[in-house]
């Protein structure tokens, strides 16, 4: 009985763990919004178009094909010119002390909002294997 009890707790840890860390891509992107309200709208605007000349816009943007930069960029923060939708902008984007988690699921509703479309999830262990040296 003892055993039973035991491989059932194993197996629920499992199925938690599973749906936990592998969460839908809707639920990644409700959360990821609550993020973007909080931390991304007031440069790139809530219809994600950004400020021309100042801040890019991540609407339609050219910039997010590069998912790995797309990720650093967040993660660690951006200075220097780059190049989106083929105008050059030459800003800062401070480091804004997300955790992993809550960089993937901005990412996702980056990617799937105003435009954008992009087929795979990008997950907390995608995010962790980013580092600045992209």
């Amino acid at each position: 009985m003892k055993s039973l009890l035991f491989y059932l707790i194993i197996i629920y840890i499992g199925i938690f763990n599973t749906l936990y860390i592998n969460k839908p891509l809707e639920q990644s992107m409700i959360e990821g919004k609550e993020i973007y309200d909080d931390f991304c709208v007031r440069c790139h605007l809530d219809n994600g178009m950004g400020e021309k000349g100042k801040n890019p816009p991540l609407a339609n943007s050219d910039y997010l094909e590069n998912i790995d930069k797309t990720i650093q960029s967040i993660k660690f923060g951006l200075s220097g010119p780059i190049w989106v939708n083929g105008e050059i902008y030459d800003s800062v984007m401070e480091y804004q002390g997300l955790d992993d988690e809550e960089i993937a699921d901005v990412v996702n509703y980056i990617l799937n909002s105003w435009g954008n479309k992009h087929e795979q999830i990008i997950t907390e262990e995608k995010v962790s294997s980013i580092d600045e040296s992209i």
